[in-house]
């Protein structure tokens, strides 16, 4: 029987029969044995949605409104608050401390008194999130891309809104999330400089509204690319890029398993996996993921340095750590009560991971960075507003 199709990465294993009539006992093949084209160096070049192409003014707009907190309910809470180019664009926390904060990072506490919730999830690195959905092929859609770790919503340009509806991270007590918007573009109206930028970016009278406000964002975000990290350019042809020792742990990557998710440029299938990371105990409810299946989106392995600690909620602060949270799914043993080992994914619980293998493992994970991307900071913003919110 000949195989018709190719299989997709996130399949674990394939049934394999002889073409002839001798009958044998099937084999089950991993995937992660494969050769080393399903995984690829990151793209030289990003994609534009067709109707938000690339636009000097538009960057120029986006970044001006990425940092100022006027997008922010009570005008303290910006982009920048929890994606910061000093924290690679994450923030070094295990969730997010939005409305109602003060600090940075992981010295950020809430201001007293307090009623606002922390931000139920683990910040994701906006760094190459351009290429959000790119398959083993490098073939991607930028209208089409999965944002957030349950992928509620597609595109830059979508995801850049939903933060400023949010109670906990930008919009606060004051506002409902229907009104905040309309808030907020009644007072970019009301300054100068930002009807001045907009008209620029966007060609025209009243053009300051919610889609172009996400435009504007999603533009500069698009800016903010890391694609030549060692294993980068190991991958273009620069065989000294990584080490001996950094070539085993990719080989080793592969060949326990990691790669059956955590596949392509970006190391993501940007599937939903359900695992059983523990809960953060800062929660006051449950976080039950993607549809309350306890599921949550492969992140991206690139840029670790800049993103501990990890997981969607931030419960595991190094990579060791995840490498021990995974080798306990190879031994059936959930780590989060809510959730039984039969609901665990497959995938998880057929890794061969063994702590033997870790420390090579981790070695080829730090390949993956690359610190050369715009760590630029506008000096102020239009609004007149302290730039990042109230980080200092």
């Amino acid at each position: 029987m000949k195989l018709t199709s190719i299989l997709s990465l996130t399949a674990c294993f394939i049934i394999c029969s002889s073409c002839s009539n001798k009958k044998e006992t099937p084999k089950y093949v991993n995937k992660a044995k494969h050769s080393i084209e399903n995984i690829n160096a990151l793209p030289t070049k990003i994609k534009y949605p067709k109707n938000n192409s690339y636009d000097e003014n538009r960057i120029t707009l986006g970044k001006l409104l990425f940092y100022d907190p006027i997008l922010s309910g009570d005008k303290d809470v910006a982009c920048a608050t929890c994606h910061h180019p000093k924290n690679g664009y994450a923030e070094f926390r295990d969730i997010s401390i939005g409305v109602n904060g003060i600090g940075f990072a992981s010295k950020r506490v809430f201001n007293s008194p307090n009623t606002i919730p922390f931000v139920k999830r683990n910040a994701h690195t906006i760094l190459n999130t351009a290429f959000n959905g790119i398959d083993t092929l490098n073939q991607y859609t930028p209208e089409n891309a999965p944002m957030f770790w349950d992928s509620r919503v597609n595109s830059l340009e979508n995801q850049a809104i939903e933060p400023i509806k949010s109670l906990e991270e930008m919009r606060g007590l004051h506002f409902s999330d229907t009104e905040i918007l309309t808030e907020i573009v009644s007072r970019l109206n009301t300054i100068e400089a930002y009807k001045s930028l907009f008209k620029e970016a966007f060609k025209g009278e009243n053009t300051i509204t919610v889609e172009n406000i996400g435009k504007a964002i999603a533009a500069f975000e698009r800016t903010l690319v890391a694609n030549n990290s060692r294993f980068d350019k190991y991958m273009r042809g620069h065989k000294n890029a990584i080490s001996l020792s950094e070539k085993e742990g990719f080989e080793l990557f592969k060949k326990v398993g990691c790669i059956n998710c955590h596949s392509g440029s970006m190391f993501s299938d940007y599937k939903m996996h359900v695992l059983s990371v523990p809960e953060n105990e800062k929660l006051i409810k449950i976080d039950s993921g993607f549809q309350q299946q306890f599921s949550f989106r492969t992140p991206t392995l690139r840029n670790l340095r800049f993103t501990a600690p990890y997981m969607h909620n931030g419960t595991l602060t190094t990579l060791e750590k995840v490498l021990e949270f995974y080798e306990d799914l190879t031994f059936k043993k959930s780590r989060n009560p809510n959730i039984k080992v039969t609901l665990i994914d497959t995938l998880a619980q057929k890794l061969t991971l063994r702590v033997k293998d870790m420390a090579l493992i981790i070695s080829f994970l730090n390949t993956l960075n690359d610190d050369s991307f715009d760590k630029t900071v506008p000096k102020k913003v239009p609004s007149g507003l302290h730039v990042g919110g109230n980080i200092n």
